[in-house]
């Protein structure tokens, strides 16, 4: 295959992926790039995102810039807040407990705005997460938890923006090429070999990136590394994720980083099936929790569902839920807040059930022990703080008192019908452990924490970025600002 040759090799076509290919590109590297994946199936985990991003920002000036299409009646009607590098910076170090590598970390705080600028000037589209991040309250659209924007597309609309813009780019992509190894002489990495079509053949080049995904698809690898059980998690996102590329650079020496026992992990829906579905989206998830209630096989509450907005608790209640009897719980709500619940809900593949009485849902609740949520329905309505101002655009304060499980905030007594419960489970989304790299550079480094001349990389298979949790919409913010770095990086190398 001599054809196979470039200044850069991207293995991956995700987010991360095309970020490295693009910023390569832009500086004048020849780019190819091997999916793994078949064409219908490309794109990774970015795929099946919803494609809300976290940015730094200081308001409407700066959110121009990155949605120039914003109409007037969408500025008047909204109040888009700020979100200052300072809470970003205390949202990472918060949700990470203090963890999260400050080089690492200031890499991709201080780089988001920037990038946002920057993936808009090649093309990408940006929209206000109405759907997801607002709640309208006296005629206003206000946004919460440090999230206002998505990509326009959502992640299908994201990877098909950004292969569209590579391939106007001269970038080549190849589809169904899995990369089985890098190809290093012991002192740099010069291509990798490929399986595609039932044949091997090796590609050459003078700098790689790997940008393909964690290893949340391995069911051994999750055993192994996340512990007892995480072989019975569902899996939100692709079934090609199975921690090749990490595999591939430890192979050759790269130092392992982070949180290997940790991940992104959500309430899924109990009968989702094994891998993602790209028809479905990510819309198995069902992060409307904290207006509601969520009990266990005994019928009884397990963690404080107001504790903090649902981004900066979701990719952590996965766990929690996995840790129960059987693997599952139930969402409960009351009419009073059925309003408030995420599109999600509405999918016709749901698991749920209804009923005019809390007699009627106990009977309904499939694995549920009926006294022991009756019990738990009659303490917790007891125990809710109705004296204090429900608003969910805030963390309002109002919780419960007495109960050995408390909750925080947005407690709401469950007492008006109609009655609904949704049947979870965990989803992981992605692992947190990886390859230690290079802050400045996005350059792989060895076991020695030299760099291995050659190999870079970005994406989930960055360790050190994520400790046991995770602020939502920032998985693809990292995967563009160290996909960038990487990419411009590595076209320095490949073009020198």
């Amino acid at each position: 295959m001599s054809d196979m040759m470039a200044d850069v090799i991207v293995v991956g076509a995700g987010n991360a992926a095309f970020s490295a290919a693009l910023a390569a590109q832009e500086a004048g590297a020849r780019v190819l790039m091997f999916e793994r994946a078949p064409k219908e199936e490309n794109g990774g985990n970015s795929r099946f995102t919803a494609g809300a991003i976290r940015f730094a920002h200081s308001g409407l000036e700066d959110l121009r810039e990155v949605m120039p299409d914003l109409t007037n009646e969408e500025i008047a009607t909204t109040d888009f807040g700020t979100y200052s590098e300072d809470e970003f910076y205390d949202d990472m170090f918060r949700v990470t407990q203090y963890r999260t590598d400050p080089d690492l970390c200031e890499k991709l705080v201080c780089s988001s705005l920037d990038t946002m600028k920057w993936l808009r000037g090649r093309g990408l589209r940006f929209v206000p997460s109405y759907g997801r991040q607002a709640f309208k309250i006296d005629g206003r659209f206000r946004f919460w938890g440090g999230l206002c924007a998505e990509f326009w597309g959502g992640g299908p609309g994201l990877v098909d923006s950004e292969t569209e813009i590579a391939l106007a780019n001269g970038i080549r992509v190849e589809y169904g090429a899995r990369v089985l190894e890098l190809i290093y002489d012991g002192l740099k990495v010069s291509g990798v070999r490929v399986k595609q079509a039932g044949r091997i053949f090796d590609a050459g080049a003078k700098a790689v990136v790997i940008a393909a995904g964690g290893f949340e698809a391995n069911h051994e690898w999750r055993t192994r590394y996340i512990g007892p059980d995480w072989d019975l998690a569902k899996v939100r996102g692709s079934r090609f994720n199975t921690g090749d590329g990490i595999r591939m650079a430890l192979d050759i020496g790269a130092a392992p980083y982070g949180n290997w026992s940790g991940c992104h992990a959500v309430g899924w829906d109990r009968n989702a099936p094994e891998f993602g579905d790209l028809a479905v989206g990510d819309n198995f998830q069902k992060h409307s929790y904290p207006f509601g209630i969520m009990i266990n096989a005994t019928g009884r509450r397990f963690v404080d569902e107001g504790a903090d907005f649902r981004n900066y608790t979701y990719a952590k209640y996965g766990r929690v839920i996995l840790a129960q009897p059987q693997q599952f719980a139930w969402q409960v709500f009351d009419a009073k807040v059925v309003h408030l619940l995420r599109d999600e809900y509405r999918i016709r593949e749901v698991t749920k059930v209804s009923a005019d009485t809390i007699e009627g849902l106990a009977d309904k609740l499939e694995g549920v022990d009926r006294a022991g949520f009756l019990a738990e329905i009659e303490a917790y309505n007891a125990a809710v703080r109705t004296d204090v101002h429900f608003d969910p655009t805030v963390k309002d304060g109002r919780g419960t008192h007495g109960l050995e499980v408390a909750k925080t905030n947005w407690a709401n007594t469950i007492d008006e019908a109609p009655f609904e419960a949704y049947q979870i489970t965990c989803g992981i989304t992605f692992t947190f452990g990886g390859l230690r790299i290079d802050a400045a550079t996005g350059q792989v480094l060895d076991v020695d924490h030299d760099p291995i001349p050659g190999l870079y990389a970005a994406g989930e298979l960055v360790g050190g970025i994520f400790y046991f949790n995770y602020p939502g919409g920032t998985g693809l913010m990292s995967g563009a600002v160290f996909g960038r770095l990487a990419g411009t990086s590595a076209a320095a190398a490949g073009v020198a």
